[in-house]
């Protein structure tokens, strides 16, 4: 639902800058502010879930984003309109976090790859419900992008209702007594706990710029790069979030038997090839492909991430680890649409796309390559304790036994 939410403003914030009379590249700081904000929202409902358990800050933090949302509908002028992405970013930095700890601590180890798909591939479901309403809105009852924000409440009260019937986390009733004992900044600056925190921000800030950097600016590449109609280039959105679902689900599902690092650097390094044909095509078929192709690469390593970033969070700061490491990348990586606005207008979309997406896939297989796994650990034991950290190492790889 956040997803939802987020990429309303993509599809259409070529048509909120029209009628603001605002150049694009500055447009593209509506979610510049959001992506920067999101570490905040990690990092106070984070602690405040690690302190009361998940299930409560999670639904206010829906509640929160889902009413920032619907405001946006009623925005003056691109002033107010960038305070609302703003705020809103707060709200949609804390759901990530809270709903990945919530999620992984409920399901078997041995399950976490498929759920986790399934988890972050809510995502792209996101995506490709705000691309159908912007077609029903837009293309069917000819309504203005207001229209958009409006309906993003609707969702949100499905989501607190869903949330309502969730039970509290049964790993944080497990180790709250824990964490009253040792602190939460005891754990934190342990020098292992430490020392992987900076490294997940390193893979979370390429891994964003590569999500980031695939979807944002391609719904307006479609449409100005290319020329095609709104409703055409709506439709090429909803294939390749097709195409995302797929991949995150089937890729977070192997990472179960092949390991996570091994499939994530599998699907960085199968996205290079497909890069001249998501990014300089023109045939509608070709751009079709390409980016169905791309989005089954790209958010076939996002699948993993869940049960990746989870496994290696410590019991004791589990609400808050997952979700500042993910958000803090997301706020190194907030500047790529600008950058890539910048580089189409002097150098067209192809080459904007092209020269911000190879680099970055290298990064995400290099760094990934580097860094170390815990598929299967324990929850809720010694074994996934910040007190045992030490005992492995950052970057060394666990894997439990599991039947």
């Amino acid at each position: 639902m956040d997803a939802f939410d987020y990429f309303i403003v993509v599809l259409v914030y070529a048509e909120i800058a029209k009628d603001f009379h605002v150049s694009l590249e500055r447009m593209a700081f509506l979610t510049t502010v959001t992506l920067m904000m999101r570490p905040v929202g990690a990092l106070l409902f984070g602690v405040w879930a690690d302190r009361v358990g998940r299930r409560v800050p999670l639904m206010v933090d829906v509640a929160f984003y889902s009413v920032v949302g619907f405001a946006c509908a009623f925005a003056p002028n691109f002033s107010v309109l960038l305070v609302l992405r703003l705020l809103y970013g707060i709200g949609m930095g804390g759901e990530w976090g809270l709903g990945a700890a919530l999620a992984m601590e409920k399901v078997p180890a041995h399950r976490r790859g498929f759920f986790s798909g399934i988890l972050q591939e809510g995502y792209s479901v996101g995506y490709l419900l705000a691309s159908v309403a912007f077609l029903l809105v837009h293309s069917v009852f000819g309504l203005s992008w207001r229209w958009l924000f409006g309906l993003s409440i609707v969702p949100a009260l499905i989501s607190l209702l869903i949330r309502s019937r969730v039970r509290e986390s049964e790993v944080w009733e497990t180790t709250r007594a824990r964490v009253t004992r040792v602190g939460v900044r005891q754990v934190l600056f342990s020098p292992v706990v430490l020392r992987r925190f900076v490294f997940l921000v390193l893979l979370m800030t390429a891994f964003n710029w590569m999500s980031h950097g695939t979807q944002d600016i391609y719904p307006t590449f479609l449409k100005k790069g290319i020329g095609l109609s709104a409703t055409a280039a709506t439709w090429i959105a909803i294939l390749y979030n097709i195409g995302a679902i797929l991949g995150g689900t089937v890729v977070g599902a192997l990472s179960e038997r092949f390991g996570r690092r091994r499939m994530i650097v599998l699907c960085a390094l199968l996205g290079l090839p497909i890069v001249p044909i998501f990014a300089y095509s023109h045939a509608a078929g070709y751009l079709c492909l390409g980016s169905f192709l791309m989005q089954v690469m790209v958010q076939g390593a996002w699948g993993v991430i869940p049960a990746h970033l989870t496994e290696l969070s410590p019991d004791e700061i589990r609400g808050f680890y997952p979700g500042v490491t993910y958000q803090l990348g997301n706020l190194l990586a907030s500047f790529n649409l600008p950058i890539q606005e910048y580089l189409a207008a002097r150098h067209g979309y192809p080459y904007a796309l092209a020269v911000t997406i190879v680099p970055v896939l290298i990064a995400v297989a290099v760094l990934t390559a580097l860094g170390g796994e815990a598929r299967g650990v324990r929850f809720g034991t010694e074994e996934s304790s910040a007190l045992r950290a030490g005992d492995r190492g950052p970057d060394a790889d666990v894997r439990v036994a599991t039947t």
